[in-house]
């Protein structure tokens, strides 16, 4: 058969998705593998949809209509598109093309049923399945009813449900087309859904099995709880047998309807474990076939099993690529950096280019091996203890793992490279000289002048073979001992503090106020640094009134010409000028730069406006240190009185004056790496205009789709796979939906971890306690800084914080985040502020609405919800 607009499925090549749509491009390739049985059938091209679009120019102008729509209008998207949809369904189909329907029919068999499928272009794709956002008629009979539900599938493309789908992964109404596959029916003894990898914990080695009696409609639309079967390695090694009250069968005339089952039938399994073994292995075949995980959908008749349908899995989290075919445990570089966001393919390699250890890219997202680590009796230990320090729910999920016997092998204890062994892996405080740290700065800040000089002039291929070198001098100046046992100094004071007073005065987290306003501490600064702008900022009515109304880049240069904007300007320019290269986000250098995007600020600066009197940064400040003082000559003065407890106050006094000298230094390094990212991405964006004007790309953004090494060709050679680019732009549009894991294995599981605590009362959310005190008051949920609007004594919650959150810090009561550890900024800034804080709060986000009253235990580490 060779028609414009009918293709038989065995015709179909897998790459026609523009013109038979994602189901039928997924049928045609299971058609050709051997051993698959697919119902025959044909394919109502892309092409039949266009011209019957084409015969009612109406539609246009609807199409034109629904794209201006708010996409939380639901009421105007429910109505416009049923509009479109009866257009549709009134518009006849042309003459020619029911005659092409009607020979495809009696080729297959005139009185036939029929199964009558849409199959969009935007459809069962890599990145997006588009699952159940179209329509599908089963038993449909006759050469009309077949038109008719035809055109019904061209309409159901405006179902509200796949408008809405749409605006949400942000593809065009105009950009998807339907195909419409017609197929043979089967009528089969069970059916229901295989996926070739367990889609709750993302294991590829374990196979699920859905199965119900008569249609797989009845567990697609929920009328039934299906069996279950868990599938490894030829072996049924988990089966629910479901209790099946109703099946979905076929009419003799057309159509299906629902049965009731037999009462002696109901508990019996659908399929037996041999049908399903059989099952998961021609799944198997499929999933080869396609090369990524598969949802199939399946009948069981006389004993065969017959595919309807396959899909890519698209909720899964990608796996790190690895060399071999050994296990592999891999701990998320997001979590212990505070930015789990996908990143884009520039940031994620230069993040690995400039790293101090060897990093893994999946899913937008950076991973660290810790396989040899994990697997060594000796080094575990010190990773298990240094995860743990960090994020309690990472130990616990790499314990998980551990005790899978069969998992990891036992290997001899690995080198611990550079940078010495992991955080927290030394039972002994790390002491070192105060006078470090001035020195460490300096000589950060005398780099970075030596970078910003050198390349200034260079230009194409030898800008990249410059970065290169400067790759390496940037972890140099990382990887210096002296930095490492500054960081190291102050976090282990840290620890000895927290864990001596508990022991000898039964005190929690007695560090905390011991840490408050502690010096050389960057990230706080720059908070305070903020109120000193509102300071100049709050003098000038003219210059308030216009910064609430910003809504462009450029508004500083306007805001100049306004009674006492210069001098308002000038104190914004100061401050990016010391702090501008800073953002959330800050580690992927994709993101805009406050620098780039001076007004992220502006409605922090107003909030420090309205909340706060003049000079609050210097009594903020002082405050803190008052408060670090007494708690000081408190904690002294009470060890004095114990036995021993002159040794025991000095070898305190000790680490405290460590923890003053050293852990407001834990936030410079990280300050420097983003200067020294600000210097690498003007230089890049400066090629990237380069190849704007070249017309090699058509926006200079796109090279943030582009690793490193790709850039360095593109400029080499002036010449860029655009296909590419827009793969890696609906890949990353795919990964931005998905959550990373705290822990991912080789297998595709992602391991959560979890609190194993009972002192908590029941209802609160449990997490980490990383700053005390007690707080009550407003839950204000804010996912992006730009978005937040805080009065006084809210308590901010969201998923995670990163430096540039810290100008949000001073005017809040206590915070809440999803993501963090005892050492990750937001914890270190909640201390220096004297915020109580909780932080690795599971779904915090989801599970605290916006408005709510909570009470945050920061030394217990726990949130309440109140009434």
């Amino acid at each position: 058969m060779n028609d414009q607009y009918v293709l038989e499925l065995k015709e179909i090549e897998e790459g026609q998705v523009a013109v038979v749509g994602g189901k039928g491009a997924h049928l045609g390739g299971l058609s050709r593998i051997e051993g698959i049985h697919v119902p025959a059938g044909f394919v109502v091209t892309t092409d039949a949809y266009r011209r019957v679009m084409a015969e009612e120019p109406s539609i246009d102008d609807r199409l034109d209509e629904l794209s201006r729509l708010d996409p939380e209008d639901h009421e105007a998207i429910r109505t416009l598109s049923a509009r479109i949809r009866r257009t549709i369904e009134g518009i006849a189909v042309p003459g020619d093309l029911a005659e092409a329907v009607g020979r495809a029919l009696a080729r297959f068999g005139g009185h036939a049923a029929y199964a009558v499928r849409s199959s969009a272009t935007a459809e069962d794709l890599p990145t997006a399945s588009f699952a159940g956002q179209q329509d599908t008629y089963l038993n449909v009979m006759g050469t009309a009813a077949v038109l008719r539900h035809i055109s019904r599938c061209w309409a159901s493309l405006f179902t509200e449900r796949a408008v809405t789908y749409r605006r949400r992964n942000g593809i065009d109404h105009r950009a998807v087309r339907m195909a419409v596959v017609v197929q043979r029916m089967a009528f089969p003894q069970a059916a229901g859904i295989l996926f070739t990898a367990d889609p709750v914990t993302g294991n590829r080695r374990v196979a699920t099995v859905d199965a119900g009696f008569g249609l797989g409609e009845a567990l697609v639309s929920g009328l039934v709880n299906p069996d279950v079967l868990k599938v490894r390695h030829g072996e049924v090694v988990e089966r629910t047998i479901a209790a099946k009250l109703l099946a979905v069968e076929a009419l003799p005339d057309g159509g299906t309807h629902e049965v009731a089952i037999d009462s002696q039938r109901r508990e019996q399994p659908a399929l037996t474990d041999a049908q399903a073994v059989r099952l998961v292995e021609l799944g198997r075949r499929i999933e080869a076939h396609f090369g990524l995980p598969q949802d199939i959908e399946w009948c069981l008749v006389d004993d065969g099993f017959q595919i309807v349908q396959s899909r890519p899995i698209t909720t899964l989290f990608p796996v790190p690529d690895s060399d071999d075919d050994e296990n592999h445990v891999y701990v998320s570089v997001g979590h212990q950096q505070m930015m789990t966001d996908a990143m884009k393919p520039l940031g994620l390699s230069m993040w690995q280019l400039t790293a101090m250890v060897p990093m893994h890219g999946a899913g937008g997202r950076l991973f660290v091996d810790v396989t040899r680590r994990l697997a060594s009796a000796e080094s575990r230990a010190a990773l298990l203890d240094a995860m743990g320090k960090g994020d309690p729910l990472v130990r616990d999920a790499l314990e998980t793992v551990l005790h899978r016997d069969d998992f990891l092998p036992s290997l001899p204890d690995p080198d611990p490279g550079p940078g010495g062994p992991p955080a927290g892996g030394t039972s002994t405080p790390v002491e070192a000289d105060p006078a470090i740290v001035p020195a460490l700065i300096e000589r950060s800040e005398q780099s970075i002048a030596a970078l910003e000089r050198d390349i200034r002039t260079k230009t194409g291929p030898a800008l990249f073979d410059f970065l290169l070198d400067a790759f390496e001098e940037h972890k140099r100046v990382l990887g210096d001992p002296l930095n490492f046992k500054a960081i190291m100094a102050g976090m282990d004071a840290t620890w000895w503090l927290n864990d001596r007073l508990k022991e000898w005065l039964g005190e929690k987290n007695a560090a905390d106020t011991l840490t408050l306003s502690a010096p050389d501490n960057i990230t706080s600064e720059m908070g305070l640094a903020l109120l000193d702008v509102a300071d100049v900022v709050r003098r000038h009515p003219d210059v308030v009134e216009f910064l609430q109304g910003v809504g462009d880049e450029g508004f500083l240069d306007d805001m100049a010409k306004l009674a006492g904007g210069a001098e308002a300007r000038d104190a914004i320019e100061a401050y990016l000028d010391r702090y501008g290269m800073r953002c959330v986000g800050e580690i992927d250098i994709t993101r805009p730069r406050w620098r780039e995007s001076p007004s992220t600020l502006v409605p922090a600066i107003l909030d420090n406006v309205r909340n706060f009197e003049p000079g609050a940064a210097e009594r903020h400040f002082e405050q803190g240190r008052q408060k670090a003082r007494a708690k000081e000559a408190d904690v002294l003065s009470r060890l004095r009185d114990l036995p021993d407890g002159d040794r025991r106050a000095a070898a305190t006094k000790r680490m405290i004056d460590q923890v003053r000298a050293f852990i407001g230094y834990r936030e410079y390094p990280k300050y420097g790496i983003v200067g020294r990212y600000f210097v690498y991405k003007q230089a890049l964006m400066a090629e990237a205009e380069r190849l704007v004007r070249a017309d090699v790309i058509p926006e200079k953004e796109d090279i943030f789709y582009l690793t490193f090494q790709e850039l360095h060709d593109v400029v080499r050679t002036n010449r860029v796979d655009r296909q590419l680019l827009d793969q890696r732009k609906d890949a990353f549009r795919a990964y931005e939906s998905l959550t990373p894991p705290r822990v991912l294995t080789s297998d595709g599981e992602a391991v959560s971890g979890a609190y194993r605590r009972d002192d908590v009362p029941e209802g609160a959310l449990v997490g980490l306690p990383v700053s005390a005190g007690t707080v009550e008051g407003r839950a204000r949920v804010v996912l992006a800084m730009a978005e937040a609007d805080l009065e006084a004594g809210d308590i901010l919650v969201t998923s995670f914080t990163d430096p540039s959150w810290s100008p949000l810090f001073v005017g809040i009561a206590g915070l809440v985040t999803e993501v963090g550890g005892l050492m990750t900024h937001g914890a270190v800034i909640a201390r220096e502020y004297g915020l109580p804080a909780v932080v690795g709060v599971d779904g915090a986000t989801r599970l605290i609405r916006d408005g709510q009253r909570i009470r945050v235990h920061g030394a217990d580490g726990y949130v309440e919800i109140l009434p």
